[in-house]
């Protein structure tokens, strides 16, 4: 199997914090707000380079985000920053009326998302986002997997024109992906080529499931991974040509398994190849607090409980 080196744990929001630098040094019509929570979000050099691009909205997320809509009118490509819970859930009604029926060029940048939020706690770890998100008309929404890739996806959507949900998260990880990277929004990345089942994984649970690749190899089960970082639109070709090779699916995500990226891919298998699959996800719960590993473990999330899901789908082929 292709072997992936991790070349030192970080937080992925720290790759949003230095895409969004870039940006600011690159593209003038970019600006970004933040709810209070700029040492979270890695917002410190934007805002030391650019004072005047930034607004400081306070504790008023749904303010902010009808702001961030405003500030499209003029041109400008407003990036806001909170918390994925309070990016969400707090403030849908005005994402939805104000940002995606309008249809405004507003890049919603969530960190803190999923279980490994870790001792916050299950208020603040919000684990139905990508179900919120994905089901509003034209709005992209976009889960990457470490500080590499969320760096490039960052700089990626200033140039997409429309909405954009961008989840991030706050654990350090490994970083593998190349530096400096491309990111093309709805294409899927093959990162090792199987037979015998395939994992299809999204954000923190793609090194999870090279682990589980690795693992599974050395009891000769030849697992294919492929890194979804984009859940809408969902590339549904890589999708369908794995499993027409390996006949069965386990989907990875660090999200309630109902609206995540798995009901999404069963819902390209049923219209188009049928096969069995597997879900690793959380099982309509809400989280609590711990750290990132132990709830990892605990709501079977980590490299193990995809071995598992590996194995067991594997007998219903």
């Amino acid at each position: 199997m292709k072997k992936y080196t991790d070349t030192g744990k970080q937080d992925t929001r720290s790759g949003f914090g230095a895409g969004l630098t870039e940006l600011g040094r690159t593209n003038p019509n970019v600006v970004a707000l933040c709810a209070d929570l700029i040492g979270s979000l890695k917002m410190e050099q934007f805002i030391a380079e650019n004072p005047e691009r930034f607004f400081q909205i306070g504790i008023a997320e749904a303010n902010m985000m009808g702001i961030a809509a405003g500030l499209t009118i003029g041109g400008k490509i407003p990036f806001t920053g909170t918390f994925a819970n309070f990016s969400t859930g707090r403030v849908y009604d005005q994402i939805r009326q104000s940002i995606a029926y309008s249809d405004k060029n507003v890049k919603i940048c969530a960190s803190h998302a999923g279980l490994t939020l870790g001792e916050d706690g299950a208020t603040h770890q919000i684990l139905e986002d990508i179900g919120l998100m994905k089901m509003l008309p034209g709005m992209v929404v976009i889960n990457p997997c470490d500080f590499n890739q969320t760096k490039a996806a960052t700089i990626a959507i200033a140039d997409y024109e429309g909405p954009v949900y961008l989840r991030f998260g706050r654990p350090k990880v490994a970083n593998f992906t190349p530096e400096n990277g491309s990111f093309e929004i709805g294409k899927g990345i093959m990162l090792n080529e199987g037979t015998d089942v395939t994992l299809v994984a999204t954000g923190h649970l793609v090194w999870e499931a090279l682990l589980a690749a690795e693992a599974l190899e050395s009891e000769g089960i030849s697992a294919e991974v492929i890194n979804i970082h984009t859940i809408k639109p969902l590339d549904e070709a890589i999708i369908l040509k794995s499993v027409a090779k390996t006949g069965c699916l386990v989907s990875c995500e660090e999200h309630n398994h109902l609206g995540g990226l798995g009901e999404s891919i069963s819902r390209v298998l049923v219209k188009n190849t049928p096969v069995p699959q597997e879900f690793v996800a959380t099982n309509d719960t809400f989280g609590e607090s711990g750290t990132p590993a132990q709830l990892m473990k605990k709501y079977g999330l980590d490299s193990e409980a995809i071995q598992a899901a590996a194995k067991k789908v594997l007998i219903r082929k």
